[in-house]
């Protein structure tokens, strides 16, 4: 079925014609007017399934289906004085949990207003990029077990931003797309899908089918859970840690060095400080492909 199939009139579902787009459909396509414990990882350009920092699989695929079912109602912003050293992370220098102003927390704030913020101009990181990196969380379940686990997706600005080729969108051109059709990510199953030619990890996505009513009304309920109330609310660490195992690619931290599980991990490693440039290390092998819904059934807490 192709995208302008699915919206028409007689595909619609009946919960999808509400003609007013919810709150997590504003927050996705850009406003309008300490995550959990289960995330998705993009690190690498592989997904993978980590419970409390500890990858327990790697998807083979080059896309995941998910339904999208909260999201930071503001994109995140981060900013690290000093590169990752490869033994060592620090909680962010600054950071700002709506893109506005600084957190009241954050150790060095660098401007009072992020607009004016000479770490927001371009060329202040590497390159023509800026040093202080957008990212948004997102709470999604597996489209095939739209009942499991809540999980954390964070997404780096070149998931966010840009514009769409074709049927491939990043998040705020697919979200304005939906909205244009007076569609709500919740009802609909999302591909996420890498793209190919970019050289870090990058994410278009695309809708693939409705939920049927019995679907969404569970995704309206994940929605609403503390987990993933959780996984789009920002939170930082504020002392410096030594670096869990799978923080940062292309480095090895000792094993007895990794935080305890109940502390607070450092930021994501899709927005963790920059890496000094060093020689590549192997990539951890990927696992083959697992049943995603059992899996996810059978996760725990530890």
């Amino acid at each position: 079925m192709s995208n302008i199939a699915l919206f028409s009139g007689s595909n619609v579902p009946a919960f999808a014609k509400k003609g007013e787009l919810s709150d997590l459909a504003k927050s996705l396509a850009g406003g309008a007017g300490g995550g959990g414990g289960k995330r998705v990882s993009i690190k690498g350009g592989v997904f993978r399934l980590l419970v409390s920092g500890k990858e327990v699989a790697a998807i083979d695929e080059r896309y995941l289906d998910v339904v999208v079912v909260n999201a930071a109602p503001k994109i995140g912003r981060t900013f690290y004085a000093k590169a990752y050293d490869g033994e060592t992370l620090s909680g962010p220098d600054c950071w700002s949990a709506d893109g506005e102003t600084p957190s009241p927390e954050s150790a060095n704030k660098q401007s009072d207003r992020c607009a004016t913020c000479p770490q927001n101009v371009k060329g202040s990181g590497m390159g023509e990029s800026r040093a202080c990196r957008f990212s948004q969380r997102l709470a999604v379940v597996l489209a095939n077990d739209i009942d499991g686990d809540v999980m954390q997706l964070q997404l780096p600005a070149t998931s966010i931003f840009g514009k769409e080729e074709g049927d491939k969108r990043p998040l705020q051109a697919y979200a304005r797309y939906l909205a244009a059709q007076g569609v709500s990510p919740e009802t609909l199953v999302t591909r996420m899908q890498f793209d190919t030619k970019a050289e870090a990890p990058k994410l278009f996505f695309k809708p693939m089918r409705w939920l049927t009513e019995e679907e969404y009304e569970s995704s309206v309920r994940q929605g609403q859970t503390e987990d993933a109330k959780r996984a789009v609310t920002m939170t930082v660490a504020k002392t410096d840690k030594v670096a869990a195992p799978l923080a940062l690619e292309g480095t090895k931290p000792k094993a007895k060095a990794a935080p305890k599980a109940e502390e607070p991990a450092v930021e994501e490693e899709e927005n963790a400080p920059p890496t000094k440039r060093k020689s590549k290390s192997e990539e951890p092998a990927t696992a083959g492909k697992p049943n995603l819904a059992k899996l996810a059934a059978q996760w725990d807490d530890e």
